[in-house]
């Protein structure tokens, strides 16, 4: 279904008390998608249950930004990260994301529990040119360096900053209205 999404300009924002949840199977198919997550990307509920979360990956996402990610939650951590997803009719919008491994009762993991939230526009000015030009790296690599090489410019960045990491940097650029 996403091969024949054509991104378009079309943003679309959340509102500042929305959230989107979303929970997965451990290979990525989503279990749950809540009614603002199927309002804002454009899907119905059968249209996102079972299928690969990634339906909502819009091309401006650096693959690098989804190796971390994957890394950090394989680790058994907790990944804070902004992304820019795809709507169902090309459409966009932006949100601050916060995902974790989810554990059964014994400890065995299950899935992956996903909030996210509207980011602020200042996090969006910081964070989208760092992924432009992950972008960039990326498209002149072969497909199966590319996600390294792009994590390699991030993390460079991220240490420049003076930030430990991608989910630190990404936690303070983040300032939720009113605080």
């Amino acid at each position: 279904m996403k091969q024949s999404i054509v991104p378009n300009n079309n943003e679309r924002r959340l509102g500042d008390n929305d959230f989107i949840v979303s929970k997965t199977d451990t290979k990525g198919r989503i279990t749950y998608a809540n009614r603002i997550f199927m309002e804002i990307a454009g899907f119905c509920e059968s249209e996102l249950l079972g299928v690969q979360h990634n339906i909502i990956r819009h091309p401006d996402m650096p693959r690098g930004v989804f190796r971390f990610m994957w890394d950090t939650l394989k680790a058994g951590e907790e990944f804070f990260g902004f992304a820019k997803n795809l709507c169902a009719d090309g459409g966009y919008y932006w949100v601050f994301a916060n995902i974790t491994p989810d554990y059964d009762r014994d400890g065995k993991l299950q899935g992956y529990y996903s909030v996210r939230h509207k980011p602020p526009q200042s996090a969006i000015d910081t964070i989208f040119p760092i992924y432009q030009q992950m972008l960039s790296i990326e498209k002149g690599c072969s497909p199966r360096e590319a996600p390294d090489k792009s994590l390699q410019y991030l993390s460079d960045v991220v240490g420049q900053t003076g930030a430990k990491d991608y989910n630190s940097l990404v936690l303070s650029l983040y300032k939720p209205s009113g605080v």
